[in-house]
């Protein structure tokens, strides 16, 4: 009889957020106010065109910008429920500020890096993704294989681009230089 698989703890992840805004200047401060939660960040991405959607252009305004940040500590995955809520809160922060004009004038992606995948957290559920709790969803949106990052057939197609490939790449280059689980 086949020995049944013992409970074990997952390894620690590398939490990052994707901030999206038409006004450059926010991505310092929703950066103070996540290190204040999340602990010091490690790397920041250049600010890049968010160009592949005008999906957030009425609520948002436009043109939009991305950028990324990645923070030091390592978590383990179910953290990511919280950072959800607490990204929210911290968009809701930002709107009520500006008093709603924009109406969202940053959003606030988190998601983790593990050594094989990047793991986006949703508040919407839809076919690839899996309940995580708290009305927070998870999607693995890329794998790393090889020699980088491959997406599926719903990886959103700024992700699929490869265009952040080198934050990605540098996140979980920060994780493995951590001490991170080393499958690759």
């Amino acid at each position: 009889m086949a020995a049944m698989a013992q409970a074990n703890r997952p390894p620690e992840v590398k939490l990052i957020c994707g901030m999206i805004s038409a006004d450059r200047e926010l991505f310092e401060e929703a950066r103070a106010a996540m290190t204040r939660v999340f602990g010091p960040e490690d790397l920041v991405s250049e600010v890049m065109d968010f160009d592949f959607t005008h999906y957030y252009d009425t609520e948002m305004g436009s043109p939009l910008y991305r950028r990324f940040v990645s923070f030091a500590r390592r978590v383990q995955p179910d953290a990511l429920v919280e950072a959800k809520w607490l990204t929210n809160a911290l968009e809701c922060d930002f709107a009520t500020r500006r008093g709603g004009h924009p109406a969202r004038p940053i959003n606030l992606d988190p998601g983790y890096i593990e050594n094989a995948k990047l793991v986006l957290a949703s508040m919407k559920n839809f076919s690839h993704r899996v309940y995580l709790g708290k009305s927070v969803f998870g999607e693995v949106t890329l794998t790393y294989h090889k020699d980088g990052w491959k997406g599926f057939p719903w990886t959103f197609p700024d992700f699929a681009s490869g265009r952040y490939d080198p934050f990605l790449l540098g996140a979980r280059e920060c994780l493995r230089a951590a001490g991170g689980e080393a499958n690759s």
